[in-house]
């Protein structure tokens, strides 16, 4: 079973900075995108960042200029460096993979990590 376990989130007061990390583990071929989405209460959730196997990447226009995302594509991992952190910041995190198992590829989720920015 592929599982994408998130550290790294936290409380942190505006003007701050964080650093998110998601791991991959399980029975994988390779993947594909992998990326941050995030979900405020009461709002449907929205994308972050993703990033592609050859380098491309793609930000949510709230996040570009403050946020930057990286992966390791043969460690299976994606990091996401916060910087210039918002009050409108404050979600819950979730690691997004697009999963190639060779015999077909399936989206998977993180089950999230709180971002709290605050004073």
């Amino acid at each position: 079973q592929v599982q994408l376990v998130e550290s790294g989130g936290g409380l942190v007061q505006p003007g701050g900075s964080l650093r998110l990390s998601c791991a991959a583990s399980g029975n994988i071929f390779r993947i594909n995108d992998m990326g941050w989405y995030r979900q405020a209460p009461g709002k449907e959730r929205e994308l972050v960042a993703r990033m592609s196997r050859g380098g491309r990447r793609n930000y949510g226009d709230s996040v570009k200029g403050r946020f930057t995302i990286s992966r390791d594509n043969a460690k299976n991992t994606v990091d996401l460096q916060m910087n210039s952190l918002k009050p409108e910041d404050t979600a819950v995190y979730y690691c997004y993979g697009n999963v190639d198992y060779d015999v077909g590829y399936l989206d998977q989720w993180g089950q999230g990590t709180r971002v709290t920015v605050s004073s």
